[in-house]
């Protein structure tokens, strides 16, 4: 370090001095000066302790000096005469009324909010405070330092909240302002901002199982305050489908779930199951079309219209044995977030929903694990850290040993029948620093079922995602994701005839997706990015097996597409009370060879009579695109602090369609890229609703509206023959679909009664219309789809004995769904024929189930080798024969109705969990 300086005998006034110094402490740095010049310095020693300052001045004087010295620390000087200097933290000290402090001239304040009193000034200084939540007081915390040329009647704080624990990020952490209405909620990488009055204001953070905490703070200037937050030590509120007690009035987004794995447990399902996805099917708007069957639908779509993603992968089939249980290991599920109104820009390819799955991150200090041991299926998950208070990985396991049921079942048909099936997950996370996080994980699950002696069914799901997660800078971050999946079935037959044969299908796509959040400012926040994917389809083959066997192979050409978007959008602050998020998400799809086409006769039925030509492509070559805007906008407006009033429109493509001619979806049915002759699904749905919280969140209230139309909706002609055929096109028909409801939902948060219920009133409708009959549905006429079931209602409850012991209950009630009867007979060329209603004419009874359960904590004591968690349950307590679906059969000339049953009577069960 270097100084210098001159004395002019005017006065200290006019002392010029030099000075050069890199990374000095403050202190060296004011005691040098006191060596050197006439100035004396007085300050607290704390104020200073930390700083270390890198300067450079020239010929300037002591003020100009010191303003230079001060810049990047909560110091401002006051010289109280012409040889002492006063350092003051934060604060300054004015030896005059500042100008315009009893107002305008014009009357107008002396400084309005968000105004500046001077023109070109740098932009603002942020400084920073980490604030550990212990048991030690702070005090008041200071932010920001005074500027006379910055007076404001507000000041932006700005900060990112951690885990103390693990160092992750807390995510929607609701900082609210005692006694105002000024809220604000952590985004998903624990930073949040917010605009306080200045001078003393008190902050309250509260997250579920972060430590409530309180901060007094004195905002001088805008600042930085960082919260290193202990996990709460209270036992949480259970059986809660439970947001931020700020979010559900706050957010912009409508029609927006979220289930936390953790809560689910105490919900009684079938053989003591825990399982999220059917937890989602007792919320608003979300059923299936029965008990036992694969999939779900929302909001009047068909099952294939749901974007399932674990871990930014996407997972074809997320349930075992035919939608009984869920292929997600519960102990490694962290929850998921359900979007089924405004979907966020960044997904795609979907009409109906998006399913966000995340997996836990691993305890980075030590090892921990979890497990369960039921009647059905064993299951163990590990978090193993790899590098403490870093890096960890999570290992999970889960099999079924569910043959000896159905050997023990009184059926004489079922006694050689099996069925089983596994999942497992790896996933890495690894915290490199506070600007880079980077998360890996793998995933394979697989079923193997077979009724009779002579066929054996299995499919499987295989995913791999990886993420890297950077913040840039204070305002933007970003994250680089990379995804590949594979669903594939296949059935072996092995009869006593020679027609043994090995049938196969798969679809597998890898996806890359890079997205940014930027906030531009105060009310402003931009979210953009790009994706891309590339599909790849085996729509099917058989091959015999063995020499003898009659099958002759097929094998259908593969199918390639690659699909990209573009999204950009802005979450706008317009005021306090009104917040709008709108943008643009430009979708583009290309089919591609290698493989052949077929031209039919515009404007008449695809048959092998209107057949004009057969086009074939090369590999990677385009055989037809498709695409266009989708426009997502929503909009929240605060009628009071706890109610606000939330509107969105979107609009949106799906490029992928499922074949079956099931009246229920099955695990082998086939998914149909969009190509020459198959056009692209389209969907249009706004909706509207109310939101309100009662008697500080205990209560949350919410009634919801939407209107969905679809184009270009996927139907099979009847008696339509899909699987293995090379000309699909031939046997399927696109119309006109359309779905409108209401959502009612009221949740009881906390207490030692709490639950939800749930109310849908809801209608899907088809429409299938042509000048010509074989292209004709039901006359053209709008016809119920399979899964409309106008009345839903759910009701879900626990009851807290004390923190060990509870007891659950869930009630179900769905209209019956509809079904096509047959409605006489006739003889045509001496044949007996069966002559059937409109299709979806006829519903089968309604259906009702009745689950109870006993819930049993381990004791509490801290020093023990593991906590454990028993549930006692009993599903379908009533008895009640709910009918899976209805089929009919002919017996001496007389047709007759049959009712299959899924869980005809109560099903009991004990399931044991461990946590270590």
């Amino acid at each position: 370090m270097v100084l210098s300086f001159s004395v002019n005998v005017r006065g200290q006034d006019s002392l010029k001095i030099s000075g050069s110094y890199t990374a000095t402490a403050l202190q060296t740095v004011l005691n040098d000066l006191e060596a050197k010049t006439p100035y004396r310095f007085y300050f607290l020693e704390d104020w200073i302790a930390s700083d270390s300052i890198t300067v450079e001045f020239k010929d300037i004087t002591m003020d100009e000096a010191l303003t230079k010295i001060l810049a990047n620390t909560e110091l401002n000087f006051f010289k109280t005469s012409e040889n002492s200097i006063v350092l003051l933290e934060n604060t300054i000290i004015y030896k005059e009324l500042p100008q315009f402090f009893f107002g305008r001239e014009d009357g107008g304040m002396a400084v309005g909010k968000n105004e500046e009193r001077s023109v070109g000034l740098p932009p603002p200084t942020f400084y920073n405070n980490d604030v550990r939540r212990t048991n030690k007081d702070y005090g008041v915390l200071k932010i920001g330092k005074s500027d006379p040329n910055n007076l404001k009647n507000t000041y932006v704080l700005r900060g990112k909240a951690l885990n103390a624990r693990t160092g992750e990020p807390i995510q929607d952490l609701a900082l609210r302002v005692k006694n105002t209405s000024i809220v604000t909620v952590s985004d998903i990488n624990g930073n949040f901002s917010m605009e306080l009055p200045a001078g003393y204001n008190i902050i309250t953070a509260r997250a579920m199982g972060i430590a409530s905490t309180e901060r007094e703070v004195l905002m001088y200037n805008n600042g930085q305050l960082n919260l290193i937050l202990e996990e709460g030590l209270q036992q949480l509120d259970e059986v809660v489908v439970e947001a931020d007690a700020a979010k559900n009035v706050e957010d912009t987004t409508t029609g927006s779930e979220e289930i936390n794995s953790e809560a689910s447990k105490n919900i009684p399902l079938v053989l003591g199951e825990r399982d999220i996805l059917q937890v989602a099917k007792a919320l608003p708007g979300i059923s299936s079309a029965g008990e036992g069957a694969t999939g779900l639908n929302v909001r009047g779509g068909k099952t294939d219209q749901n974007l399932v993603l674990l871990d930014d992968a996407v997972i074809y089939n997320p349930q075992h044995f035919f939608g009984i249980f869920q292929a997600l290991n519960p102990f490694t599920t962290e929850g998921v977030e359900i979007y089924k109104g405004a979907v966020p820009m960044e997904f795609g390819g979907r009409l109906s929903s998006v399913f966000d799955i995340r997996t836990k991150n691993g305890n980075v200090e030590e090892l921990s694990g979890e497990g369960s041991i039921g009647p059905v299926t064993g299951n163990l998950a590990l978090e193993i850290p790899i590098k403490k208070e870093r890096s960890s990985l999570v290992v999970g396991g889960r099999g079924a040993y569910a043959d000896w049921i159905l050997r023990s079942l009184d059926e004489e048909s079922l006694n050689n029948s099996n069925a089983s099936f596994f999942d497992g997950i790896i996933k890495y996370h690894d915290k490199i620093d506070q600007d880079n996080e980077v998360k890996a994980t793998a995933y394979f699950s697989r079923d193997a079922f077979s009724i009779t002696s002579d066929s054996l069914y299995n499919y499987s799901n295989r995913l791999f995602s990886a993420r890297w997660d950077h913040q840039y800078n204070q305002k933007t971050n970003g994250a680089l994701m990379l995804a590949n999946s594979d669903y594939r079935f296949g059935i072996d037959f092995d009869g006593t005839a020679n027609t043994d044969f090995d049938l196969a299908y798969a679809i597998n796509e890898t996806e890359v997706k890079y997205k940014l959040r930027t906030r531009l400012n105060d009310t402003n926040s931009l979210d953009y990015g790009v994706s891309a994917k590339l599909y790849s389809v085996n729509p099917g083959s058989i091959e015999p097996i063995g020499g003898d066997s009659d099958i002759a192979p097929v094998f259908i050409d593969r199918e390639q597409a690659l699909e990209g978007a573009l999204f950009v959008g802005d979450q706008i602050d317009v005021n306090e009370k009104l917040r709008l998020d709108v943008g643009v998400r430009y979708a583009f799809f290309a089919a591609l060879g290698a493989g052949s086409q077929r031209t039919y006769q515009e404007g008449l039925p695809r048959n092998e009579s209107t057949v004009l030509d057969t086009l074939d492509f090369s590999a990677g070559e385009v055989v037809k695109t498709y695409g266009g805007p989708e426009f997502r906008v929503a909009g929240r407006y605060l009628l009071a602090p706890d109610f606000s009033v939330k509107a969105s429109f979107n609009n949106s493509y799906q490029f992928l369609h499922t074949l079956s001619n099931n009246t229920t979806v099955s695990p082998i049915d086939t998914w149909k890229l969009s190509d020459l002759n198959i056009q692209p699904q389209q969907g249009y749905q706004a909706s509207l609703g109310f939101y309100k919280n009662f008697k500080d969140n205990e209560y949350e209230l919410s009634l919801e509206g939407y209107y969905k139309r679809m184009d270009n909706v996927l139907d099979f002609k009847t008696g339509a023959d899909l699987f293995l055929n090379e000309n699909v096109e031939t046997e399927v028909l696109q119309g006109d679909g359309k779905a409108y409801g209401v959502e009612f939902l009221l949740k009881k948060n906390k207490g030692d009664l709490n639950g939800w219920l749930s109310y849908t009133y809801s209608r899907s409708l088809y429409r299938f219309d042509s000048e010509f009959s074989e292209n004709r549905i039901n006359n053209g006429d709008f016809f119920a789809s399979n899964f409309d079931k106008p009345h839903d209602v759910s009701l879900i409850t626990n009851y807290k004995f004390s923190r060990r012991y509870s007891v659950s209950a869930n009630f179900v009630y769905q209209t019956g769904r509809p079904v096509t009867y047959p409605i006489g007979t006739f003889r045509f060329n001496n044949a007996d024929f069966v002559a059937f209603s409109d299709r979806n004419a006829f519903r089968i009874p309604d259906f009702y189930r009745l689950d109870l359960g006993v819930n049993i904590e381990g004791n509490h004591k801290k020093n023990k080798l593991a906590h454990s968690f028993v549930t006692i349950s009993v599903y379908n307590v009533l008895g009640r024969n709910n009918p899976y679906s209805v089929f009919f059969v002919t017996e001496n000339g007389e047709v007759k109705a049959l009712q299959s049953s899924i869980f005809a009577i109560p099903i009991p069960s004990i399931t044991y969990n461990f946590k270590f």
